[in-house]
């Protein structure tokens, strides 16, 4: 038992490899939801479902463009600074 504890806290010591290609940028989107659900989740008045998840849907949509925004700029801003 303590063997099966040891190697699962060890497990946690060194971090994940994540890539830098683009697949691996998928991995913000389960990221993105959970962000916008709880944050909902904690916000609103009622919780009506179809308000709770048209409100949830509105913010991942709105972190997410703006994720997509902002790294736009960054490669284009290096883009530019690299020429």
């Amino acid at each position: 038992m303590q063997s099966i504890a040891t190697s699962l806290i060890a497990s946690f010591t060194s971090p994940m490899h994540i890539g830098t290609t683009a697949q691996a940028l998928l991995f913000i989107v389960p990221l993105i939801a959970a962000i916008s659900v709880v944050y909902k989740a904690t916000k609103l008045e009622s919780m009506a479902t179809k308000n709770f998840i048209k409100e949830s849907a509105s913010l991942f949509g709105s972190i997410f463009v703006f994720i997509l925004i902002t790294a736009i700029v960054l490669l284009v801003f290096t883009f530019l600074v690299t020429q």
